[in-house]
């Protein structure tokens, strides 16, 4: 039986109707993936265009804020049909901000999600680690069906000192805290791989830089973007490449992928 090969790419477009006046369409048309995950939408229902809707070949799911407008979101696509679809954990606290959409595929259930950012006060920055407990409680459950889990979307924290271009100067800064790299420490140990950094252990490559200072241009950024799998997928020999594609523009954020075959 021939093997399938998926591709999977993950951007925090930061701002879904601004980007789509910065030849998004031609970028996702280039990047030709088969799964979609978009983070920081900032829809409303309401505002979805047919052109948003409706891209060519891929079916379309949404979550939205309930809580403030032009606030996070998220939006998947895909050109396999997935056998259901979710929008969160079933604990309005995190759900009612729109950062969640999970799809059920045969082989993996796909997660595209946009985590909290800790940095405007320490409310938030508890807000977050209470995310990410919450959030890999639901993981682990699945699991224990024997789920495979694919896990993307903005972290909001880089891992380790490789994972940013100023670690120093932003130990004492939300998306590199002690407390919350040791949330990432945690994932890792409780059996999900970072696949980027599983492939390529000592590439320094990032997908994020602040609008500020010509981060971009200066290659000053964070790696904040992640593909996790979980171990089994790794076993199984499923994961052929990741990537972190610095060429394409339209965010503060570039796009970051997955291939798999199986």
């Amino acid at each position: 039986m021939p093997k399938q090969t998926l591709k999977l790419v993950s951007w925090n477009v930061n701002g879904y109707r601004a980007v789509m006046k910065k030849d998004f369409l031609e970028s996702i048309r280039s990047l030709d993936a088969d799964i979609i995950g978009l983070q920081e939408t900032k829809l409303q229902e309401d505002q979805l265009t047919p052109a948003m809707k409706a891209i060519d070949g891929y079916d379309a799911a949404f979550s939205f804020s309930t809580v403030k407008k032009g606030y996070s979101g998220v939006a998947a696509y895909t050109r396999l049909t997935p056998k259901s679809v979710n929008h969160g954990l079933g604990m309005p606290r995190f759900d009612d901000e729109g950062r969640i959409v999970e799809m059920e595929f045969d082989a993996f259930t796909f997660f595209n999600v946009y985590f909290p950012n800790g940095q405007m006060n320490d409310d938030r920055l508890q807000y977050k680690l209470d995310f990410y407990e919450a959030f890999f409680d639901y993981t682990e459950g699945l699991r224990r069906q024997g789920r495979s889990l694919i896990i993307t979307g903005d972290f909001n924290t880089a891992h380790n000192e490789i994972d940013l271009k100023n670690p120093g100067p932003n130990s004492t800064r939300s998306g590199f805290l002690p407390i919350e790299r040791q949330w990432l420490d945690r994932i890792v140990g409780m059996g999900y791989v970072d696949t980027f950094r599983y492939l390529y252990p000592d590439t320094v490559k990032y997908s994020w830089w602040t609008y500020r200072f010509n981060a971009r241009k200066n290659n000053a950024g964070w790696r904040i973007d992640y593909f996790f799998v979980s171990e089994d997928m790794i076993k199984s020999g499923w994961v052929k490449d990741a990537f972190i594609d610095n060429a394409i523009f339209g965010s503060d954020h570039c796009p970051v992928g997955l291939v798999l075959e199986f």
